[in-house]
């Protein structure tokens, strides 16, 4: 069992689903991106759950990098900025201990 995130015109993820693995030939198809590809017309990238693949799972609305042939998950908070392995950073780094980041303060709050 395979996973397969089905991409729109900008790279973004509009749905994952549960294939082929891709050892698996079947009826002659052997190459289960480009059979997916064909049946929706979406561009199909595969995914790992167990995150062995492509860095991390692809969600709805993730982004597929292609050049780093990765996903990245969608921008937490607009003050967020990405960093060079593709990783969602805030501006101010959060402190030891349990915090959530407040976006109209832009700061770290305790729980």
């Amino acid at each position: 069992m395979a996973h397969y995130a089905f991409l729109n015109d900008e790279n973004i993820v509009v749905e994952v689903i549960v294939g082929r693995d891709e050892t698996e030939v079947v009826d002659g198809v052997s190459d289960w991106e480009q059979h997916y590809s064909d049946v929706r017309g979406l561009r199909c990238v595969r995914t790992s759950y167990n995150n062995n693949i492509r860095k991390q799972y692809a969600g709805i609305g993730y982004f597929y990098d292609q050049a780093a042939d990765e996903f990245v998950s969608p921008q937490p908070f607009a003050s967020w900025s990405l960093d060079s392995n593709n990783d969602w950073q805030p501006p101010i780094p959060k402190p030891e201990g349990d915090f959530y980041w407040d976006e109209e303060s832009l700061s770290w709050l305790p729980l």
